[in-house]
Order: structure tokens, then C-alpha cells, then sequence
């Protein structure tokens, strides 16, 4: 398996619904497995966790991690007895309650708030452009065509400037949370996030459901970008959600979006997600074309944790060239990376627990020890220290094999699984211990240790110490 620091996130699917597959996946540098819960029956998706599942690691005893992405309340054209064409200029109302003639009916019941002037409905990921005219009922507009194009059944809706009445979850999202976590996903991702309050419904449903499982944002809304800094301090973690975020926003305004995303997911130490049309052109070609490269090494740059491809592996005809690609690219890109770069000040160290990760980033510099080690339970330190951007390794060890698995994302942390302990004494020992056995410290070679007292409770870090 490779060492590269940003992490690589594959979504399963019919190309690679097979244990060799996704073995060798493995092999060339997949840390998790994404699950796309907007497709197929229940039973289907709960086949893609058992396949997941049944590979084992031999080495720690444990199988590879699960991101479950939830559908969210996408909206989209409902069944038509016909597809039509709209023609420039031409007035037609969206319609939430209503269809017929002259009416492209959308998802039942949705209720529209408010719209700024100039909103704008897009249909089929921005093929069909519309500009709404005035608000004719809290189910219906009456728009203008400024792009035209062929209306069909089931193609998404996008809405600019307007302000929806939908929840979060849906009934099928809510089936759909309560399957994968009894089969095992280790991170829940959102998709559609508005607010942070979208955090605490989850969170609570996912509490209420006996589990604990952090949760990301998926950051492909235009009330997401205006309330980013609440999202990214709310949600353990971020996703760059390109696809739908190109459509709700000029595509011109995404490269900087992300570039947003990213600086303020590494000021509060949350991890982040870099998804859609990374390796597009390899759905088909077994070679990438030079702009999806570049897209790769500018995303690595900027400090994302984590690169997600989506239809490249779950539909496309070169799952494990994919994989290849991306882990070479990454590779080659981290050569030039420019360690320990993020700018402290008052305003980015306010915790305990963000002091001693700083703290523990600058030794680890001053003194070049080459391992950083974080005794930990939910994964907070090993994620804070992350964010700083050290050269030296970042062991997190842990005694929770859910933790182990929602680390496998976290740029340059090495998740280790240990032996239960049940006290302060017991961690440099059992770290250093743990690190010869692992054959990366001699015994002469000192490295730096962080973790909590009284050991075993979550978000204690307090100890810092160099061995």
C-alpha cells in the first residue's frame, strides 16, 4: 500500500462489485470506500457494505473504512408523459403541485420561500437555464427560457438565489442513515448541507440510532457557501462537491470556492474532500488527459485531505488505473509539497488540545524527529495535528477500530491500532514499543508523544512529551 499523505477515496459500483477488485484497489492506495446511497434498492445497498466488509487486513485485523453518502433532498422533473423542448425567450412555470401544458413539474410538495432578483433555475446540471419572472404560488414560478434544450423525466433541478422549504433528511434518507450504519460506515456524508443546523438533525438522528459517526458536509449549495464558516466549525468534516456546485454557482467562481473551502477546513482542523470529475475522461480512456492532472496537483497543493472519484471507478471500464493514476499524481505532487505551512496566530490556536498539536508540530521541526505520535479515542488530536502540515509522520494510535477507520481519510495520518491501556505511564512505552515493531524508529531515534489525561476519554489531550 502506498504512503502518500492525501488520501484517495473510491466509490464502489458495478465496475468494481468484486473482492479481487477491490483488493487491488487497495493495493495501488484506496483509504476508503464511498457507498453512493442515491441508487438502487435497499438490498443492493446493503451488498456494496457486505463486499466491503469481506476484505480483512490481515496486518491489523480490521477492514477497510466506509464513507456512506446520503442522497439529501435533490430535486428533480418528475415523470413526463413526453420529453419537450423549450425554445429561447419562451415562458413556461416550474411547478411543484401543478403539471400539463406549458409546466415542468418538479418534486411533489416543495415550497418556495423567497428569490432574489435575477434567480435563475437550472435543469439537467445547467443544460437548461431559467430566469424567473415572478412567483406565482409558493409551489410555482413563471420563468423565461435563456438557455434552451430538451426537457426530460428524473433530470435535476437547480435553483439560484431562491430559498426552498425542504428538509434535510428525506424519508428514504433517513432509511437509507439507519442501513449504513448497521452495516458499518464509518463517516455520513450529507449532501445538500444549507446551515450548521443541518449538523445537529443528523447528528442527533445518528445518536438517537446508538452510534456516534462524524459527519461531512457536502458543500455544493449557494446558502452553503454564504454560511461556510458555520458549516466547516459545526461538521467534523468537508466536501468540495463540484458538480452540483458548478451548477448552482458560475463555474468561473469554483477553483476559488475551493480554494476557500480548503483554507477554512485546515484553520479548524477538519478534514476535507476534494470530489467530482477528477478522473472524468477515464470513465472511457485508460489515460487522463493533462487538465485532470493539473486539477489533481493544484487540489494536493492547496491541502486537501482526501481526493474522491466517483463514476471513474463505480462505472468506468478502468477502476484500478484510476487508483494508479491518482496515486502517481499524488506521489509526484507531494515532492514538492511545502510541510508545516499553516499560519498560526491567536485566532487559529484556541483549544488545549490545538496549542499541543502546534506545540508538538514545531518540535518535530526544530529538533527534524521524523515521528509524531497522538494516543488517542476519537481522533480530534490526530486531525489537529494533521492540519499543521508536518513533515514528520503522524502516528494516531488507538484501542477503537471506528476511530482506526475514520482516520484512514486524515492527510498523513498513519492509524494504528493498540492494545487496551489503562493508564499514562503505560502510552510511551507502548508507543515506542509499537513503532519498532513497525520498523519505522530505531531504538537511539526519539520521536514526540501527545495525548490525554485521565487516559481513554475523548477530547482530554493535555500531554506532550519527547522520548
Amino acid at each position: 500500500m502506498t504512503k502518500n499523505r492525501t488520501k484517495i477515496i473510491a466509490t464502489v459500483g458495478p465496475s468494481c462489485s468484486d473482492v479481487s477488485v477491490l483488493s487491488s484497489m487497495i493495493e495501488s492506495g484506496v483509504n476508503c470506500f464511498r457507498v453512493n446511497l442515491s441508487h438502487g434498492t435497499q438490498d443492493e445497498k446493503k451488498s456494496y457494505f457486505d463486499l466491503i466488509k469481506s476484505i480483512s487486513d490481515s496486518s491489523n485485523k480490521t477492514r477497510p473504512s466506509i464513507l456512506a453518502d446520503l442522497a439529501g433532498p435533490k430535486v428533480r422533473v418528475r415523470e413526463l408523459k413526453k420529453s419537450f423542448k423549450l425554445s429561447v425567450g419562451q415562458i413556461v412555470t416550474v411547478s411543484s403541485l401543478e403539471d400539463g401544458d406549458g409546466i415542468i413539474p418538479i418534486s411533489k410538495d416543495l415550497i418556495f420561500e423567497s428569490y432574489d432578483p435575477g434567480a435563475k433555475i437550472m435543469i439537467n446540471d445547467g443544460k437548461i437555464s431559467l430566469e424567473i419572472i415572478e412567483q406565482t404560488s409558493n409551489h410555482s414560478f413563471k420563468c423565461k427560457t435563456i438557455v434552451p434544450g430538451k426537457v426530460k423525466s428524473k433530470k435535476g433541478v437547480n435553483f439560484l438565489g431562491v430559498l426552498l422549504n425542504v428538509p434535510s433528511l428525506t424519508p428514504q434518507d433517513e432509511k437509507d442513515l439507519a442501513l449504513a450504519l448497521e452495516n458499518g460506515a464509518d463517516w455520513v456524508a450529507l449532501s445538500f448541507t444549507r446551515s450548521q443546523n443541518d449538523y445537529d438533525l443528523v447528528k442527533s438522528k445518528i445518536n438517537k440510532l446508538g452510534f456516534n459517526t462524524p459527519v461531512m458536509a457536502k458543500i455544493e449549495k449557494w446558502e452553503a457557501v454564504k454560511n461556510l464558516d458555520s458549516i466547516v466549525q459545526a461538521f467534523d468534516g468537508v466536501m468540495v462537491a463540484r458538480g452540483d456546485l458548478g451548477v448552482e454557482l458560475p463555474l468561473e467562481q469554483v477553483p476559488v470556492i475551493q480554494k476557500s473551502i480548503i483554507k477554512k477546513a485546515k484553520l479548524y482542523g477538519k478534514p476535507v474532500v476534494i470530489a467530482t470529475q477528477m478522473l472524468d475522461s477515464m470513465i472511457e480512456n485508460p489515460t487522463p488527459t493533462r487538465a485532470e492532472v493539473s486539477d489533481i496537483a493544484n487540489s494536493i497543493l492547496d491541502g486537501a485531505d482526501a481526493l474522491m472519484v466517483t463514476g471513474e471507478t463505480a462505472m468506468g471500464k478502468y477502476p484500478t488505473d484510476v487508483i494508479d493514476v491518482l496515486s502517481d499524481v499524488i506521489k509526484e505532487t507531494e515532492k514538492s509539497l511545502k510541510f508545516y505551512s499553516r499560519t498560526i496566530g491567536k485566532d487559529t490556536v484556541d483549544s488545549i488540545s490545538g496549542a499541543i498539536s502546534h506545540a508538538a508540530c514545531t518540535i518535530a521541526k526544530d529538533l527534524d524527529l521524523k515521528s509524531i505520535v497522538t494516543m488517542t479515542q476519537s481522533g480530534g488530536t490526530a486531525r489537529m495535528v494533521s492540519s499543521f502540515r508536518p513533515s514528520a509522520n503522524v502516528y494516531a494510535m488507538t484501542t477503537l477500530k471506528s476511530t482506526f477507520r475514520s482516520l484512514s481519510i486524515i492527510w498523513g495520518v498513519i492509524p494504528v491500532l493498540v492494545n487496551q491501556y489503562n493508564s499514562a505511564d503505560e502510552m510511551p512505552e507502548l508507543a515506542k514499543q509499537k513503532l519498532l515493531d513497525m520498523k519505522v524508529l530505531n531504538k537511539e531515534e526519539k520521536f514526540i508523544i501527545t495525548g490525554g489525561v485521565p487516559v481513554n476519554v475523548p477530547g482530554t489531550t493535555n500531554y506532550i512529551s519527547i522520548l
